[in-house]
């Protein structure tokens, strides 16, 4: 063997010993990190990830700090592991927080790592994924850690709606560093562990006397149902990763592609029977609109955006036919399906989510108006629920909306009526289209007339009869052109699947403008 080839090898071993270490860590920070019921950034890269398929981008990155005894303390990865690899098979980007070095946080040479592997996903066209679990920046690194969040920022901004990007909060995210994960498309929390806040409890204290625990302020139920922050909350990182790599599969790699395709033996001219039971012609009793979507679907499969938060709509990312569609649906079980200010935001989020990266959106409607109220006015109704109707108007994406029984007022527009911008509008043979309830419309427009009457509740009951058999018949809307067709409920999935069909090569072009300037 020749010195040079003997010098090669050591060369390699040196550099085998550098990466194992690297990977390793320091086994005492490892024990401390699963203490805490956490895995470190490797093993939450090797859930994530399909098995052998991880690449990493930049291992022996060492940053170049000095003082504040930093010239003394530079790791190799500098406590971000940054790479690339497969989810399904299809290409996924991802960097991961790594806790046991500098407790996670950002400095200079650790943001460089990441804007990179941000630049990477933008010029390959895949989704970018986040595992975060770091203490915020850097302060030994003072300003030149606050700029590195800002590059971050930036690329956030500029792949929205180009690439998904996924945030899975892991543990702490404090400050400056939670405007990262608010600025992406999902975001993951895992219950007890993950916490994301503006300012801590102690500061809360100092500045309000208020007394609180870290997941009382922003922990993973706290975001997922009180704040919305959160889309989705796990007891364990296991669950959460492994539905990450579900939401991955649903999802286009970018704005130019379309989601896979998965077929199933789910026969695309499948009779929903069960529709004709569930659904109470009764405009005010209760039913859990779920169970019609679970019947539409393929195979009664779908994946729910926002469970916990403003229940009183349904977001949720389904099948139809082995094509992906994202699901609009108003839920009687909560609050009689109204929409508020929290099931508009909602759902505005998720229509321009699905418009941007090319899914149908089927909108089932079942809605009694805008929710009254106080709080509601005071808080901004108009400017916030004015977003889903925004949304929608703004939206190319194949749209067919469905009434299943009541629309109202302001509402039925909202709910992707034709007159904003659907493409098919339906309806069951149980529809009530109007501007108001029967009742309350008789009230108004008869007012007199039962106020003068001799026995007033037997005017008001005629009149009441009279403007639905009139103005609210399931056939009224049809007859002037606001709805394409009155189905059989039984027919839903196959006369969704055949329009959506139809629609499969849409073409809808915007005015040419910089961007709109949508209601906050």
């Amino acid at each position: 063997m020749s010195t040079a080839e003997g010098t090669i090898r050591n060369r390699i071993e040196e550099l085998n010993q550098i990466k194992e270490t690297a990977h390793e860590g320091d086994p005492a920070a490892t024990e401390r990190q699963h203490a805490k019921g956490k895995l470190t950034a490797h093993e939450r890269i090797r859930l994530l990830l399909d098995k052998g398929s991880f690449n990493e981008v930049e291992p022996l990155r060492r940053h170049r700090a000095q003082g504040f005894g930093l010239e003394d303390r530079k790791p190799y990865g500098d406590g971000v592991v940054t790479g690339w690899g497969t989810v399904h098979g299809r290409t996924v980007f991802v960097y991961a927080h790594d806790f046991r070095i500098f407790g996670g946080a950002l400095g200079e040479a650790h943001a460089q790592k990441i804007h990179k592997i941000m630049d990477l996903a933008e010029a390959a066209g895949a989704p970018l994924v986040s595992l975060n679990d770091g203490a915020g920046a850097r302060i030994q690194e003072g300003v030149t850690a606050l700029a590195g969040y800002g590059g971050i920022f930036r690329r956030n901004t500029r792949v929205s709606g180009v690439i998904p990007q996924i945030s899975v909060m892991l543990g702490p995210c404090a400050g400056g560093a939670a405007y990262s994960p608010a600025l992406t498309d999902f975001v993951f929390m895992v219950r007890e562990t993950s916490q994301m806040f503006i300012t801590g409890p102690d500061v809360v204290k100092a500045v309000t006397g208020e007394e609180i625990s870290q997941n009382g302020l922003g922990g993973a139920d706290v975001h997922a149902a009180t704040s919305g922050v959160a889309h989705f909350a796990y007891d364990d990182e296991e669950s959460c990763l492994e539905d990450v790599r579900h939401l991955l599969s649903l999802l286009p790699a970018n704005n130019r592609e379309l989601s896979p395709v998965e077929r199933s033996g789910d026969p695309a001219d499948r009779l929903n029977d069960t529709l004709l039971d569930l659904v109470p012609a009764e405009a005010g009793r209760v039913y859990d609109i779920r169970k019609v979507v679970e019947e539409i679907v393929d195979d009664g499969d779908y994946f729910e955006v926002h469970p916990a938060w403003a229940p009183n709509i349904v977001c949720a990312l389904s099948r139809l036919d082995g094509h992906v569609v994202g699901i609009v649906a108003n839920q009687p079980a909560a609050t009689a399906g109204a929409l508020d200010i929290e099931a508009s935001e909602k759902a505005a989020r998720f229509v321009q989510f699905c418009d941007a990266f090319n899914i149908p959106l089927i909108t089932l409607v079942d809605v009694p108006g805008f929710l009254p109220g106080v709080d509601q006015e005071h808080n901004g109704i108009i400017r916030r629920g004015a977003k889903l109707l925004y949304a929608y108007c703004n939206a190319t994406v194949p749209r067919v909306s469905l009434v299943l029984r009541k629309a109202y007022g302001g509402a039925y527009i909202v709910m992707d009526s034709l007159s904003i911008g659907a493409d098919l509008a339906l309806a069951w043979p149980t529809n009530e289209i109007a501007v108001m309830g029967a009742e309350g419309a008789a009230n108004v427009v008869f007012r007199r007339e039962i106020n003068a009457a001799d026995d007033p509740e037997a005017v008001r009951a005629q009149r009441i009869a009279e403007y639905k058999d009139e103005l609210m018949h399931p056939y009224y809307a049809a007859e002037r052109g606001l709805i394409d067709d009155v189905i059989d409920p039984r027919e839903t999935r196959s006369v969704l699947i055949r329009s959506l069909d139809m629609l499969r090569a849409k073409h809808a072009d915007l005015p040419s403008r910089k961007h709109g300037n949508p209601p906050q």
